[in-house]
């Protein structure tokens, strides 16, 4: 008796990328101190929003050096660190975000390939 296999995909995207149709977007970048990277990091990011969201976001700059408690809600462990915290669900993404591929596929802009 032969016994039919049945083919799972598995992936990691479940829906179609999320879009910024009139949606605001709220993003939180996590960095300490002025440093080369933080400075990358915002730099990249706000190129990447200004192209993909075109006005519909909110980034918020939060330097843990002078405000450490804020890095303990978002379970912050190496930073830079960028956090969607609106449209749900919630995406963190850490480095310097020089990787435009990653940022996009990281911030659901993109479907994963």
């Amino acid at each position: 008796m032969k016994t039919a296999k049945s083919k799972l995909k598995t992936s990691r995207r479940k829906s179609a990328p999320a879009k910024a149709k009139g949606d605001k977007w709220i993003l939180r970048l996590y960095v300490a101190g002025q440093t080369s990277r933080a400075v990358a990091a915002f730099k990249n990011l706000k190129s990447v929003c200004e192209e993909q969201l075109k006005g519909n976001y909110r980034i918020e700059v939060i330097d843990l050096l002078k405000k450490p408690q804020l890095g303990r809600d978002d379970q912050i462990l190496a930073i830079p660190t960028l956090v969607r915290k609106l449209p749900v669900p919630m995406r963190r993404i850490i480095g310097d975000l020089s990787n435009t591929e990653r940022l996009l596929v990281g911030l659901d802009l993109k479907k994963h390939t």
